[in-house]
């Protein structure tokens, strides 16, 4: 796509070059040349600030040493620059997929940011058996076959292969299962499979549904259903009844899924409907993804980025990020026209291989699909905001009950799981004023003799202290490597530990050796008989403390608790199955996954297993008394 210039020392910056600002920027302008491509400006710790694209990278970079014609917001950003790197590109096209990709990358605290990168679901028809399935798929298109999508979520998979299933009786199997049939399944006698694995069809009548499967994906499903009723009318004349009912009941399905469309999208082949709304300094934009005439579902968006960086800016720069890895459609319809359209259109045109339409319709059905999506940005967008102010007041809350000196922008929940000491972990999730902050989880496989079922350096199994001890010392250990000056937004404002006044002293013990005094902390317990309604809040140097029991404020703590909860759990179990399917008994001659599985379902690990006896080894189901040796004589061979 293009190559990363020779970085050089600036110009002006020969004998003693600033350390930030207009004159570093400056000092690169000379050696810059006239050409597209794209630019980075990089902060004293090397963190990048921002990404941008130039048609000719000379006169744009020169642009920011005029700070009387910038916002406050980039001469903020002009005045942190302490160097720039620069990658030339050949057409201004290419310029903006490279700036996109960058962004999506690095997230530079000065662009507009879209923080989702999930990819969408899509239906496969397999290509590469006689009797094709159908199946969800997510990912690479590896497999030799049909994709139909993209789909918005799971959910709308799920409903539109319960149509396939019920309209045209196309297998959901896999391969392995197909070939090892002998009698139809539960699915051909509710009417949801032709059963071709037992041959209840044949192979040429199977391609027929699968075509007419395709064609129904494809957007043709009037021209099906005509088909099907005239079917239908054949069978009844010929007083085929049970035919004609089976052609009646495809066609319910049919009907039913034309029903759920909300408004007629049949003036629209494939097209991404994308719309925008502003309020309040926030955007909200939603994305329709119409293929073949029918809706296959939307996803709001809400892009973080400056107040007043109006929708047209915000729409582009999301257009770049959401495409940055996913192949866009024939055509993308949009409520606003955007600042360089044109270009925006030749970079999805280079990117999807094929010409890829952008506009902004004004009359018929496009323009309906367009207001559509714009009603539907403008109320997330409400609904948003009104989450946000309700999580602002409990936040507010939370400074209240703590003490602390303003809102909390990042709260982090710890707690451990584990069985008697075995597959232990530790967890913490973080929350903030957007709510869960996902990305931000981290699991701690506890590494200590606490942690494993052994016993070392006075601890004994399953010691949950010295769990939380570990999982705190490696987090805010950690911490002022990383970030010692607290600039990338990565310390908490208030820690919460779930257990009692136990916990809390360990968590004081650890800041207390690593020198962390400004983090508040606290530990909050469960009620006698662990009831939810009446935990306790312990903190440092005060009375342990309870809210009363419709204190929004306490729902709010027993949510982070219960999320903490859940993610800890999640994380164990996660761990154990994984332990039960790779252990020290896979090395051992004989032993394949049922005996395995027997003996660690008997003896609860490995490591009993090993400590067992003769005897007690062959009384588990499936160990004769060889194999029993067998596996005495491996863990106890000390040769």
């Amino acid at each position: 796509m293009g190559k990363k210039m020779t970085e050089k020392e600036p110009a002006a910056a020969a004998d003693s070059p600033p350390e930030t600002g207009i004159g570093v920027i400056e000092g690169y302008v000379a050696g810059l040349p006239g050409s597209p491509g794209v630019y980075r400006m990089i902060n004293k710790a090397g963190d990048v600030l921002y990404v941008g694209k130039a048609k000719n990278l000379k006169k744009r970079v020169s642009s920011y040493t005029r700070l009387n014609r910038q916002t406050n917001r980039i001469r903020r950003m002009v005045m942190e620059t302490a160097a720039m790197e620069f990658v030339t590109t050949h057409t201004e096209a290419e310029a903006l997929l490279l700036e996109a990709n960058l962004i999506k990358r690095l997230a530079p605290r000065y662009n507009i940011l879209l923080r989702d990168d999930k990819s969408f679901p899509s239906i496969l028809v397999t290509g590469d058996h006689e009797f094709p399935q159908v199946l969800k798929h997510r990912g690479a298109e590896k497999r030799k076959g049909d994709y139909f999508g993209p789909f918005a979520s799971v959910w709308a998979v799920n409903e539109t292969l319960t149509v396939l299933q019920r309209a045209f009786l196309i297998r959901t199997c896999s391969d392995s299962v197909f070939a090892s049939r002998t009698r139809p399944c539960l699915l051909f006698q509710i009417k949801r499979c032709a059963a071709p694995c037992v041959d209840k069809v044949g192979q040429q009548q199977y391609a027929d549904l699968v075509e007419q499967a395709r064609s129904f994906l494809a957007g043709e499903s009037q021209k099906i259903q005509k088909t099907l009723s005239g079917q239908m009318q054949a069978a009844s004349d010929g007083l085929e009844f049970e035919l004609a009912a089976q052609f009646r009941d495809r066609i319910r399905a049919l009907t039913r899924i034309q029903m759920h469309q909300d408004i007629n999208f049949q003036e629209i082949d494939a097209a991404d409907v994308i719309a925008a709304h502003q309020d309040g300094g926030q955007t909200g934009i939603q994305v329709f993804f119409i293929r073949g005439g029918r809706n296959f579902g939307n996803r709001a968006y809400f892009p973080s980025h400056a107040r007043e960086q109006e929708t047209p800016e915000v729409l582009e720069a999301f257009l770049g990020q959401f495409y940055a890895n996913k192949q866009p459609p024939k055509r993308i319809l949009l409520s606003h026209a955007l600042p360089n359209q044109a270009l925006v259109a030749d970079a999805l045109t280079v990117k999807a291989g094929r010409r890829v339409g952008v506009s902004c319709p004004r009359r018929g059905g496009r323009r309906k699909a367009v207001e559509h999506a714009c009603n539907n940005a403008r109320e997330a967008l409400g609904r948003r905001m009104a989450e946000s102010a309700s999580q602002r007041k409990l936040l507010e809350g939370v400074a209240r009950v703590f003490d602390l000196d303003g809102s909390p922008g990042r709260i982090e929940v710890y707690d451990n799981s584990h069985v008697s000491g075995a597959q232990a972990v530790g967890a913490m999730i973080v929350a903030g004023a957007e709510g869960f902050m996902k990305k931000a989880y981290r699991k701690f496989t506890i590494k200590g003799a606490a942690g494993n079922g052994g016993k070392e350096n006075g601890f004994t199994p399953g010691d949950d202290y010295a769990m939380m001890r570990e999982v705190l010392s490696r987090r805010f250990a950690r911490a002022l490597k990383e970030d010692p000056d607290r600039q990338q937004g990565q310390w908490p404002d208030l820690v919460l530990i779930d257990g009692g006044p136990g916990h809390l002293g360990v968590a004081r013990e650890v800041f207390a050796e690593l020198g962390v005094e400004d983090v508040a902390i606290a530990a909050i317990a469960k009620g006698p008989d662990r009831n939810a309604g009446r935990e306790t809040i312990y903190r440092p140097d005060q009375k342990p403390l309870s809210l009363q029991q419709k204190d929004p404020v306490l729902y709010f703590l027993q949510r982070l608790r219960d999320e903490a909860h859940r993610f800890a759990i999640g994380a164990h179990r996660g761990k154990r199955g994984k332990a039960f399917k790779q252990s020290a008994l896979d090395a051992v001659p004989g032993i394949g996954a049922i005996r395995k599985k027997a003996l660690l379902h008997h003896f609860g690990s490995a490591k009993a297993v090993g400590e067992a006896g003769r005897t007690d080894l062959e009384a588990v189901d499936g160990i004769s008394t060889a194999t029993a040796n067998r596996i005495y004589d491996w863990f106890h061979d000390e040769s």
